[in-house]
């Protein structure tokens, strides 16, 4: 991992996700934040995967993580 930038299949790695996952997420309105560099470069920071993770702590699965 370069820094604090990581590629799609790094952050993929980190999530325990896909590839695809990530993707179809970007499509779909991205709840996972990403960089976009230049015209086609992807990149994800740390600090962000943090916090995604953290936004998807549940007590229950009847909790939708909203109050």
């Amino acid at each position: 991992m370069q820094g604090n930038l990581l590629s799609t299949r790094e952050a993929a790695v980190y999530l325990s996700v896909s590839e695809a996952f990530l993707e179809r997420d970007r499509w779909a309105g991205a709840k996972v934040p990403f960089i976009k560099i230049g015209s086609r470069a992807v990149r994800y920071r740390l600090q962000d995967l943090e916090r995604y993770i953290e936004s998807c702590i549940r007590k229950s699965t009847s909790d939708t993580g909203r109050k």
